[in-house]
C-alpha cells in the first residue's frame, strides 16, 4: 500500500481543501476560544507541553548523572520553549498571522481559518517533539540504544582547510539561515546559537532597500570617497564568529545613472546594471578593493564572498524574467564587446559569419542583434553565438570581481549563488556557464533546491511524485556536476530551499523528508548551507520586514512566512537534529564522499545551447543510472583534458549531437590514451552550428561501444555498467526487493580498514523495500547501526525515506 503523505493537491479546489486540512488540530478547550482575544491564561496544550518539558528535563538530569550526552534533548527543549512563545504571539495577534497567510496565494482563500488553527498546531507539534525526545533518551537510559555524543560546531574558530571546514580537528558541516531576523544584532543569543546556527553575515538581508547592504553600489560616492556610515556595515561586524559577505548588485546610485544613461540597459532581476559598462566596473572595482581591505583577516569572510545573488541574464523572448524588464535590449557597450568576441571567434573571417547568419554585414563593427532573441532561432548559428557570448561576458564580469578582491586579499575565498535551474533546465539564454564559474571561484556556490511534495503551482509539473517522495534530481545533478568539475573545493549552498520555496510548501512537512534531503545533499558534497529563512524575532513576532503593509516587487518574501518552518517546530528541530548527526559522523560522511565515480556522463554546453530538450534528456539519463551503488560523475572537454582520466572507467555520450571540434578532439584523445566511451549513433555528428562533421570517433587504443540511435536508457545503463572495472564496484553488494518496477534506494560504501566498511542507505521511494547485504567474495557479516550501536541482521526492511548509516565487518 502506498505510504500516505499529507500533500498539496494540484487541482485548485483540492488545493484550497488541502490548505485547510494540513494543520493538525487535536482537541483542546483552547481551540474553541476567540483567536482575537489576547492570551491571558495558558492553553491546556501549553500546560501539557510544559509538563512534558519538565519530564524531559528530569530525564536529562538522570542521563547527565550517568555521563550520557543530552545535547539533542537540549535542542528539543529549546525549540519547545521557543515555539510555545511563538504560538502565544500568534494567538494574540490573529490579524498579523491572517495577513501572513493572505500574502501567499495558495493559502489566501483560507487565511482566517489557518490563522486560527496555527497556535494549537504549533503546540501539538511541540508535544510531538517532546514525546520523541522522551522516548529516545528513555531508550538510551534503559540500554536499548547507545548514541555518540554530539559534536558541536565551533562557531568562532572553524577554518576552511584542504577542501573542507574544520572544527576542533574534525571536518564539520556548517548550517544557518540565509537572511535572519533583520533588525536584530549579530550575536543575539536567541538567534545566533547552536540550534539555528551562528554564522555572521553582511549583505544577506533581502529586500529592505537597495542601499541597505554590506557590499553594494552605494558605498562609493561620486568623488570617489566612501560613505562612512554604510562602510560601518562592514567595519562594525564583530570579529567573533565566522561568516560570509554578499555582494548585492541590484541597485545603482543616481549619480551613476546621470553620468551613464545606459547603465540600466541589459540589467537583470538581481543584477541591476549593465555589467559591460566601464563606469559600473570602475565603481565596483573601488568597492571590492575596499571590502577586501577592511575585512582582510576577519572571521566574517571565512565562508567567503558571495559574488552575486542568483545571477542570470535570460535574453530569449517570452521568458518569465521579462516580467521584471530583464534584458530588454543591450547597451552599446555590450554590443561592442559582442562584436569583438565575434571577430575573435571567426578569426576575422567576416564572410564566414555572414554565411552562418545569413547576413551581409560590411564589417564586424556593423554587426547587430535583436535582444531579446527569438526562440525560433534556437539551433541557428546566431543563437549559438549570442548565447555563448552571453556566458562569456558573465564569466568575464565575475573574473573581474574576483580579481579586484584578490588584488588586495589574495587569500579571500569566493563563490556565487548560482541559480540551479541554469544548469538542469533546458534554457541556455541566461549567461551562466556553470562549469566556467565553478572553475573560477575558490569555492563551489549555488542555492540548490528540493521539493518535499507536489508543487503548489499548477503550471509546474510534479510527475516525479509518481516515483519519488521528493524532487531530489535537480539538486543531485548540480552537486555531482560541480563536484566533478572541482572535486577538491568546498561547496556552499548559500540559500537552501529544502524546507519551502515559492514552488512548494505545506503546513506539515515530513520529518523523514527533512532528514533525508539534508543527509543526501551533504553526502553529495554540501559543506555549508544557509536555509531560507529565519523570520521570527526573539519575542515571537515576525521580523521587521514582515510587519505592517507589505508591497514588495517580489512577492516571494511577503509570502515566505506562511507555511514555513517558522510555523513548524518539528521541522526546525529536525534540521538541527540531522545537522547534529551529520557533524557527529562527519568523518564517516567524508569517507563515503571519496567513493569513486566510475561512470562519467558527457556534458556538452554546445548541445545544451543548441537543443530545446537537451537537459530534459540528460536528466532522464542521470536518473536511470543514479541508483547503482556509487556516485555518478560528469565529463566535459575541460574535465577530460585537465583531470586524471584514470579516476573513471567510462564516459557515456547520450543524445549529444552538437559538439565543438575541441570537445570532439578531447573524446578522441581520451580513446587514443586507452579510454572507454559508450555512445549512440546520433551523438557527435554536428558542430556548434549544426554543420555535419566528417570525422567519427575511432576506438584506436581504447574501447568504443556505439549503440543504435534508438537504444533505450536500460541498454545504455547495461553497456556503461559493463565497462566499469569490477575493482571499482563496491565490495558490499545489495540485493533489494522492491514492489516497484524502478529503483528508489541510494547506497554508498567506503572501506575503512581490513574487512571493515561503512554503508549508507537512503530511500527516496514511497514504499519500503527489503534489503539483503552480502560480501562479494562471501562470508558472514557483522552489521552495526552506528546511530543506535545496535546489531542488525544482513536482511532488513528499509522504510520510505529512512536513512541508515551502518558499520559492516566481514568475518
Amino acid at each position: 500500500m502506498k505510504r500516505q503523505f499529507k500533500i498539496v493537491a494540484l487541482a485548485p479546489l483540492m488545493m484550497i481543501s488541502a490548505a485547510c486540512t494540513q494543520i493538525d488540530t487535536r482537541e483542546s478547550s483552547a481551540s474553541t476560544s476567540d483567536p482575537s482575544q489576547q492570551v491571558s491564561v495558558k492553553s491546556p496544550l501549553e500546560i501539557a507541553a510544559r509538563r512534558k518539558i519538565e519530564k524531559l528535563q528530569t530525564i536529562m538530569e538522570e542521563a547527565k548523572s550517568k555521563q550520557i550526552d543530552v545535547t539533542r534533548e537540549e535542542a528539543v527543549v529549546w525549540y519547545a520553549n521557543e515555539f510555545l512563545k511563538f504560538a502565544n504571539w500568534d494567538e494574540a495577534n490573529p490579524d498579523a498571522i491572517e495577513a501572513a497567510f493572505g500574502y501567499e496565494r495558495h493559502f489566501a482563500p483560507n487565511k482566517k481559518q489557518l490563522a486560527a488553527e496555527l497556535p494549537n498546531f504549533e503546540r501539538n507539534k511541540v508535544i510531538d517533539i517532546l514525546d520523541e525526545g522522551i522516548e529516545k533518551l528513555g531508550k538510551e537510559l534503559r540500554g536499548e540504544i547507545k548514541r555518540r555524543p554530539v559534536v558541536k560546531v565551533d562557531w568562532q574558530n572553524t577554518k576552511a582547510v584542504d577542501g573542507m571546514f574544520v572544527s576542533n580537528g574534525k571536518p564539520v558541516f556548517l548550517y544557518d539561515y540565509f537572511s535572519k531576523s533583520v533588525g536584530q544584532p549579530l550575536g543575539q543569543p536567541d538567534i545566533y546559537n547552536d540550534y539555528l546556527g551562528a554564522l555572521y553575515h553582511g549583505g544577506a538581508d533581502l529586500y529592505p532597500v537597495d542601499h541597505d547592504r554590506a557590499i553594494n553600489s552605494f558605498l562609493v560616492k561620486e568623488d570617489g570617497t566612501f560613505d562612512e556610515e554604510l562602510l560601518k556595515k562592514l567595519t562594525a561586524i564583530p570579529n567573533d564568529n565566522i561568516g560570509y559577505l554578499v555582494a548585492w548588485l541590484m541597485g545603482i546610485p543616481k549619480w551613476v545613472e546621470e553620468k551613464e544613461p545606459e547603465i540600466r540597459k541589459g540589467r537583470s532581476l538581481f543584477q541591476g546594471f549593465d555589467i559591460d559598462n566601464p563606469l559600473a566596473r570602475e565603481v565596483w572595482g573601488n568597492i571590492l578593493r575596499k571590502a577586501a581591505e577592511v575585512t582582510k583577516g576577519k572571521k566574517v569572510i571565512e565562508l567567503g564572498f558571495v559574488l552575486a545573488n542568483e545571477p542570470h541574464w535570460y535574453s530569449e523572448a517570452g521568458h518569465w524574467t521579462g516580467n521584471y524588464e530583464e534584458m530588454q535590449g543591450i547597451s552599446s557597450y555590450t554590443l561592442a564587446e559582442f562584436q569583438k568576441w565575434l571577430n575573435n571567434k571567426y578569426k576575422g573571417n567576416l564572410a564566414r559569419l555572414n554565411e552562418n547568419w545569413g547576413t551581409k554585414f560590411a564589417s564586424f563593427d556593423d554587426v547587430e542583434i535583436e535582444i531579446p532573441i527569438s526562440k525560433a532561432l534556437r539551433g541557428k548559428p546566431i543563437w549559438f553565438d549570442w548565447n555563448r557570448y552571453n556566458m562569456y561576458r558573465a564569466t568575464s564580469w565575475f573574473t573581474f570581481m574576483q580579481n579586484e578582491l584578490h588584488a588586495v586579499n589574495p587569500d579571500a575565498d569566493t563563490h556565487i549563488k548560482i541559480f540551479p535551474r541554469t544548469f538542469y533546465e533546458d534554457s541556455r539564454s541566461h549567461g551562466i556557464d556553470v562549469e566556467a564559474l565553478t572553475e573560477l571561484t575558490t569555492m563551489i556556490g549555488h542555492d540548490a533546491k528540493a521539493m518535499g511534495s507536489p508543487s503548489i503551482r499548477s503550471h509546474i509539473s510534479s510527475d516525479w511524485w509518481k516515483k519519488y517522495t521528493y524532487k531530489w534530481d535537480g539538486m543531485s545533478m548540480l552537486h555531482d556536476f560541480t563536484k566533478s568539475v572541482a572535486p577538491n573545493k568546498i561547496m556552499v549552498n548559500s540559500e537552501s530551499h529544502f524546507l519551502s520555496s515559492g514552488q512548494w510548501k505545506v503546513m506539515d512537512p515530513r520529518e523523514s523528508y527533512v532528514r533525508n534531503v539534508y543527509w543526501l545533499a551533504t553526502l553529495q558534497g554540501m559543506d555549508a548551507n544557509m536555509a531560507w529563512f529565519w523570520m521570527r524575532d526573539p519575542d515571537g513576532s515576525p521580523e521587521d520586514r514582515l510587519e505592517g503593509e507589505l508591497n514588495f516587487f517580489d512577492p516571494g518574501l511577503a509570502g515566505a512566512f506562511a507555511g514555513s518552518n517558522n510555523m513548524q517546530p518539528h521541522v526546525s528541530n529536525e534540521v538541527t537534529q540531522v545537522m547534529f548527526d551529520l557533524n557527529t559522523y562527519s568523518e564517516e560522511i567524508m569517507a563515503l564522499r571519496k567513493q569513486p565515480r566510475p561512470i562519467r556522463l558527457f556534458y556538452s554546453e554546445t548541445s545544451a545551447i543548441d537543443l530545446n530538450d537537451y537537459m530534459t534528456t540528460q536528466g532522464k539519463l542521470y536518473r536511470s543510472m543514479f541508483f547503482e551503488g556509487f556516485p555518478l560523475g560528469y565529463a566535459t572537454r575541460n574535465i577530460i583534458t585537465k583531470q586524471d582520466n584514470l579516476t573513471w572507467d567510462t564516459i557515456v555520450v547520450y543524445k549529444t549531437p552538437n559538439v565543438t571540434d575541441s570537445e570532439f578532439e578531447a573524446l578522441q584523445n581520451y580513446l587514443d590514451s586507452g579510454g572507454s566511451v559508450v555512445m549512440d549513433k546520433q551523438s557527435l555528428r554536428f558542430n556548434e552550428y549544426g554543420q555535419l562533421r566528417e570525422n567519427t570517433l575511432r576506438a584506436n587504443q581504447g574501447n568504443l561501444i556505439v549503440l543504435a540511435k534508438d537504444s533505450d536508457l536500460n541498454r545504455f545503463r547495461q553497456a556503461a555498467l559493463g565497462a566499469v572495472n569490477p575493482n571499482n564496484l563496491p565490495d558490499i553488494e545489495f540485493d533489494i526487493d522492491s514492489p516497484l518496477p524502478f529503483k528508489t534506494t541510494i547506497t554508498r560504501v567506503a572501506k575503512t580498514g581490513d574487512n571493515k566498511y561503512l554503508v549508507n542507505l537512503l530511500s527516496v521511494g514511497h514504499e519500503p523495500v527489503q534489503v539483503n547485504l552480502s560480501y562479494k567474495n562471501g562470508g558472514q557479516l557483522k552489521i552495526t547501526d552506528l546511530m543506535t550501536s545496535n546489531r542488525m541482521d544482513s536482511s532488513f526492511e528499509l522504510a520510505s525515506e529512512e536513512v541508515l548509516l551502518l558499520e559492516v565487518e566481514v568475518k
